[in-house]
């Protein structure tokens, strides 16, 4: 290139945090031939910068949009807002986004106006169920349509972009890069045990009790589907008084006031702060089985060899369930008890899961995406 190419990485969430920081790393490895910028929205504020922290990232700009129970439509407003003199001050040659956020349909809206290229990192993810999951379905799709340069996790993920009409030549499948920051982390974890928060039950896991890690946060399941999920915690851990349930619990109010009512005092059940990501991952590593309503969870514990019970009624992820590492169980109290129950009772079952392939990837999607970006600019 003959010129450097400024490159902004907008984000706003955790999970956007760790499965763009590999990649901006990538970045920065090059700033003779890229200007790498990395802007925040903010939504998730202590969480976000721990994971920055992690990675020794500080950000070039921060919005500071975070507001207490916010909702979509005014996130999409300050997004565009506060993008909108941003880009035309620094006029980035491209646009970097990640995920299913509505700070990235919001970032890829304000690109498209200010005539900006857009990149969408794991674009075509779809259950092409409107609100299922929400806003994010929404989110991505809408995103496709804002997007130049769409860098596919799988081949499922290709072929939907390829039917909503997408050009062939504008899709490349590189993996997903929280495959990359996983690589990134657990060796650092296995190196160096990362502080973990009051509550969490440390000397059972060195007793070799089975942990089962759970998360359960999703916008769709507030109300009755998150209760039926904890009336489900609290029957399987009845159930089984050898094992330890440990939930890391989501500080919004609609998680907070049903976990803590209808789990606080059962003696194996664990109600802790929300885990760092060293610490999430640390986690991940010692724990038998995930149960969880997360989306990028269902890439990350199949790397480590760990079976996934998805508290959602369709996912995104498919390939997680086709090759056998995810398993679909809904917010059914009765269903999610039998499906935990057989994997804590069977071997074979055990076994099954957590030998699957894992379909996400190997690693190198960042090294990928970088060069595939390069390339394009230069063309261009």
């Amino acid at each position: 290139m003959s010129d450097r190419k400024k490159v902004a990485f907008v984000l706003g969430t955790r999970p956007e945090a760790i499965k763009l920081a590999p990649l901006f790393l990538k970045f920065l490895e090059h700033e003779d031939v890229v200007q790498p910028v990395m802007w925040v929205t903010g939504q998730h504020r202590e969480m976000l910068n721990q994971v920055l922290d992690l990675f020794g990232i500080s950000p070039d700009l921060d919005f500071e949009l975070m507001k207490p129970g916010q909702k979509p439509i005014e996130v999409t407003c300050r997004v565009l807002e506060s993008l909108d003199s941003v880009l035309e001050k620094e006029k980035p040659d491209l646009l970097i986004v990640q995920g299913d956020t509505t700070s990235v349909f919001a970032a890829a809206l304000a690109a498209f106006y200010a005539r900006i290229p857009v990149a969408h990192v794991e674009a075509g993810l779809r259950t092409y169920k409107k609100y299922s999951p929400f806003p994010e379905e929404l989110n991505r799709q809408l995103c496709t349509r804002l997007t130049d340069f769409h860098l596919a996790p799988t081949e499922n993920a290709r072929l939907n972009l390829l039917e909503e009409g997408v050009s062939k030549d504008a899709i490349w499948v590189t993996g997903n890069t929280v495959i990359d920051a996983l690589d990134f982390m657990i060796e650092h974890v296995r190196k160096n045990s990362p502080d973990m928060p009051e509550g969490f039950p440390l000397t059972q896991i060195e007793e070799n009790r089975k942990l089962v890690l759970i998360t359960g946060h999703r916008r769709e399941n507030f109300g009755e589907g998150l209760e039926s999920i904890c009336n489900a915690i609290k029957s399987l851990a009845v159930k089984y008084s050898s094992c330890d349930f440990v939930y890391p619990v989501h500080l919004n109010p609609n998680v907070q006031e049903p976990v803590n009512r209808l789990l606080t005092g059962v003696g194996n059940i664990h109600l802790i702060e929300p885990l760092s990501y060293d610490a999430f991952v640390w986690a991940m590593d010692r724990s038998f089985l995930i149960l969880t309503d997360s989306g990028g969870i269902q890439e990350e514990a199949p790397h480590l060899g760990k079976p996934v019970l998805v508290m959602r009624e369709n996912t995104e992820r498919s390939e997680s369930i086709d090759s056998g590492t995810s398993k679909l169980v809904g917010v059914n109290q009765e269903t999610i008890v039998r499906e935990v129950s057989l994997l804590l009772d069977s071997s074979t079952e055990y076994q099954l899961m957590s030998h699957a392939t894992n379909p996400f990837g190997d690693g190198t999607a960042s090294d990928q995406i970088y060069g595939i970006l390069t390339e394009q600019m230069v063309e261009k």
